[in-house]
């Protein structure tokens, strides 16, 4: 099975964990579905993902709570919480959600953490199918800094993927389309081997293949490691190429730094991710760097930056914000089928200007034309003009039409200067043909 072909372009969705943190609920997910269906899916949004600890009832916040009981089956394999997804019960798990999110024309995602559960270990739970224990293939050392659930796996230990191989048989069943796995993108527990999560990653790919089932395969948090590039488009369709990234103007300014160095390894099945867009009503349970509900801080003109820089880069797009709750201005930023064409699109993005806070990016599309974003990271309104051929865009005689993709509309035609006035945190956002 070609892992590429799951995600030919960047995937498109919602993920909870910007609004729910670990509380998400069955109730909530339907809703965001339910949004989704109805005002999104034409635009090429198609993914629900339910984010961390959807197996644990005690769950309700961004806050993880130490050691809690998990909801686990006999093979130590994760289910749903039925406290919060009811229609787990009878031993379900996901799958009537997943299925009825399916019969929207949508697509099901799951968050895990990369390894065994501890409680499995210490109850020594059987592998699935296999004369083998839970403790005989944990790696008691490789523990998660940040969440106290899991050890990671020992893959040097006869059983450790099959342990895997399970786990993906039963998100197969369930229907899943998606899985996101934490903790493992940039996790280093052997002091001699920078990128050590390798093995674990390998071990996660084996049994996504072996499951019959075509799954996107995320991989987080970040930053990934640039070395490990190579490794990552083999392997994954996504990887986080920062931690996680909130509505603050400098998370999104430090993006085009690793825009610029990630940009080359995008590729069908291969997307360098940006993180999810924390637009809209976010951090309705959520505690993130002691700040609470809020509609995003970002600036209008800020939101549109980092749609453009996500879209040209051709960065998967996750939703963070409760759907439900958008204003006219949300969805339309969501629903703008010109910009989201260049996801789609676009070729060969690259930074080609980056002068006193004026960036300049450029990508190719298939007919011929040219993408061109003017960004300026500075705080105050900026008249700007370029030469295009010496952009390296126009030879000395070519003339362009211009249409400025934010606002849907024909501006001109252009041949030697391009001029143009760029708002505070802003973007002008070109197509020439």
């Amino acid at each position: 099975m070609d892992k590429n072909l799951c995600a030919l372009t960047p995937p498109m969705g919602w993920n909870s964990w910007d609004c729910y943190g670990a509380s998400v609920t069955e109730a909530e997910i339907r809703q965001n579905a339910e949004y989704m269906a109805a005002y999104l899916k034409p635009f090429g949004w198609e993914y629900v993902v339910c984010d961390i600890q959807w197996y644990e009832p005690s769950a309700c916040s961004t806050s993880y709570n130490k050691f809690a009981p998990l909801c686990m089956d006999g093979y130590g394999r994760l289910l749903p919480a039925e406290n919060r997804f009811p229609s787990a019960a009878g031993g379900k798990g996901f799958q009537v959600l997943a299925k009825d999110i399916h019969d929207l024309g949508l697509k099901f995602g799951i968050h895990i953490m990369r390894g065994i559960p501890r409680q499995a270990v210490h109850e020594n739970c059987q592998v699935k199918g296999m004369d083998i224990t839970a403790r005989e293939i944990a790696h008691p050392s490789s523990v998660c800094s940040w969440n106290t659930d899991m050890y990671g796996l020992d893959d040097t230990v006869p059983g450790a993927q099959a342990y895997y191989d399970s786990l993906f048989e039963l998100y197969a069943e369930w229907g899943v389309d998606f899985i996101k796995v934490d903790d493992i993108c940039v996790t280093h527990f052997k002091p001699h081997d920078r990128y050590s999560a390798r093995a674990e990653i390998d071990m996660i790919r084996h049994g996504i293949d072996r499951c019959g089932r075509q799954m996107v395969l995320s991989l987080s948090p970040g930053p990934a490691l640039i070395e490990s590039a190579q490794h990552l488009g083999k392997t994954a369709n996504m990887w986080r190429i920062t931690n996680d990234l909130w509505d603050d103007w400098k998370d999104i300014l430090a993006m085009f730094d690793r825009c610029r160095e990630w940009a080359p390894y995008a590729g069908p099945g291969c997307w360098p991710d940006c993180d999810m867009l924390p637009l809209g009503h976010i951090s309705i349970r959520g505690n993130e760097h002691g700040i609470g509900e809020r509609y995003t801080r970002l600036t209008e003109d800020e939101q549109r930056t980092m749609m453009t820089l996500w879209c040209l880069v051709r960065s998967p797009l996750m939703i963070g914000g409760e759907l439900t709750d958008n204003d006219a201005f949300t969805l339309g930023l969501l629903t703008n089928s010109e910009v989201l064409a260049v996801l789609k699109d676009a070729s060969d993005a690259a930074e080609i200007v980056h002068s006193q806070g004026i960036i300049v990016w450029s990508a190719s599309g298939r007919e011929g034309h040219r993408y061109l974003a003017l960004f300026n990271t500075q705080a105050d309104k900026r008249a700007v003009e370029f030469s295009l051929r010496r952009l390296g865009i126009a030879d000395q005689d070519e003339w362009f039409q211009v249409r400025d993709l934010w606002a849907n509309e024909d501006i001109g035609t252009v041949s030697a200067v391009l001029r143009a006035e760029i708002p505070g945190h802003g973007v002008c956002f070109f197509k020439l043909r």
